[in-house]
């Protein structure tokens, strides 16, 4: 669900380790739809953990420490959201009735179900995040948008129970900000970005992003104005897809910080001249009841994989 004082105010306002890419699930008492996901084992390993030249809350530089894993290769598109909406009768937080509780400054006559959508803005005054009634995963724009062509596309208006939810479905769970920075990097252990130094603005497009001057103007160039079909560029060096742009990703969160949590990679709205957090090392804390039209996820899972449903 999106964050109703969020939108309230914008109104207003190494060694390279090896990988093993699988499409089926070695134990057969997992999910049905866990035997169709394609996914990466990473082995575990160390790397430096953050970043001197970014965002403050980027550093200190840390080495970590993950254990082997096994993550997605790509974000959880509208098709397999969609069944698993249809297998459990899940509805997501963007199509509920806020909880008073958690945004007690808001009049609960605006608590309505609904997410945030990009707009982009005809002038300097006007804020390019507008709160839209009924917009969720099924209506990504609004009431009377569809799906349509974007089965392939990342799910969106996700929020992190959203996330949970579907990956406890599958028998897995969401990667750990350390697990999710570590495969990001692609073994390129304290490179800028997941295949090296050069931006993505120089060059052939290497992921889903801004081009032109966030928020009034973007070309195109890389062939997209909003999400585009999961592993539409290049991977990284472990085989995996969006990992920069496209949509922000759900980590798992601290327990002990109250309603927030962390997302990592960055989106298709990401510009030089605005957010330059689609490097491994970037994250962003967000209410964990926030959605909006590019904000999604990825499911991981221990190693070996272990589980019942």
């Amino acid at each position: 669900m999106l964050s109703l004082f969020f939108v309230a105010s914008v109104l207003i306002s190494q060694s390279l380790p090896s990988i093993a890419t699988e499409s089926r699930n070695p134990d057969s008492s997992c999910n049905s739809v866990w035997s169709e996901l394609e996914t990466v084992v990473i082995q575990g390993g160390q790397f430096k953990m953050g970043a001197e030249r970014g965002y403050p809350e980027e550093r200190p530089v840390v080495e970590a420490v993950v254990e082997s894993f096994r993550i997605m290769t790509h974000e959880v598109t509208n098709d397999q959201f969609a069944r698993f909406v249809e297998a459990t009768g899940y509805v997501s937080q963007a199509e509920r009735v806020p909880d008073p509780k958690l945004h007690p400054d808001i009049p609960q006559a605006d608590l309505v179900p609904g997410s945030a959508v990009f707009v982009m803005p005809k002038s300097r005054q006007q804020y390019w995040w507008q709160f839209v009634e009924g917009a969720s995963w099924r209506m990504p724009f609004g009431v009377g948008s569809e799906l349509n062509d974007r089965n392939s596309h990342p799910v969106v208006h996700i929020s992190y129970a959203d996330a949970v939810a579907f990956a406890d479905w599958v028998g897995g769970r969401l990667p750990t900000e350390a697990e999710w920075e570590y495969a990001a990097r692609g073994g390129l252990d304290g490179a800028t970005y997941s295949w090296g130094e050069t931006p993505p603005s120089e060059g052939r497009a290497r992921a889903n992003t801004w081009q032109g001057i966030f928020p009034f103007a973007n070309t195109g160039d890389d062939g997209f104005l909003d999400t585009a079909p999961v592993g539409s560029f290049q991977p990284n060096g472990y085989g995996l897809y969006d990992m920069t742009g496209n949509v922000w990703e759900w980590v798992d969160h601290e327990p002990s910080v109250r309603n927030i949590g962390l997302i990592k990679g960055g989106s298709f709205l990401c510009a030089d001249n605005f957010c330059r957090r689609y490097r491994p090392s970037a994250k962003q804390p967000q209410e964990l009841d926030f959605s909006t039209n590019h904000i999604g996820f990825r499911v991981a899972f221990d190693h070996p994989v272990s589980c019942s449903k």
